[in-house]
């Protein structure tokens, strides 16, 4: 076995120190696995699962994503000038790039995250910018109302079929 030179030997303790370092943050006495779920799941609280929840299969399809289907479509359709970046239907959450409205001479950019099943106004929150910054509260709100509205007709023609 050779001896390791002294670069060698500093560089591996300031990596043993940047490690350390890293569990910095737990206070003695705390379980990490704790302060880490509360951080990541908050008040939810981690799910519980076991091996044996990969060989049962999903339990109820309907439960995967919870998010309201009329909001999540009318949100696509009102903001279909909007070339979409990233979707998450599990999440809720919809990210657009800049657009132009036909018409228009200002270039949007939206995040739409459905909070919730119901379909109700408080489900639905939109943050939309213009390159210059934050639209005003008129402007958000009217597509807000948009969407919410497209998203009622939705419901009322799944209701005929």
């Amino acid at each position: 076995m050779t001896a390791t030179s002294p670069k060698a030997a500093i560089l591996l303790a300031a990596a043993l120190l940047v490690l350390t370092a890293c569990g910095a943050r737990f206070s003695p006495g705390q379980d990490p696995d704790e302060v880490l779920n509360q951080e990541i799941y908050g008040d939810r609280g981690a799910p519980r699962s076991t091996l044996w929840d990969f060989f049962r299969g999903p339990q109820d399809r309907s439960r995967v994503g919870r998010v309201n289907k009329y909001i999540w479509n009318a949100s696509l359709e009102v903001l279909d000038f909007l070339p979409v970046e990233s979707v998450d239907p599990f999440t809720g959450v919809i990210v657009t790039g800049y657009g132009t409205p036909p018409g228009g001479g200002r270039a949007y950019r939206a995040t739409v995250y459905v909070t919730d099943p119901a379909l109700d106004a408080r489900s639905l929150n939109l943050a939309l910018q213009t390159r210059a910054g934050p639209v005003s509260a008129e402007t958000a709100r009217a597509i807000e109302d948009a969407i919410l509205t497209r998203a009622r007709q939705l419901r009322a023609l799944d209701k005929r079929l």
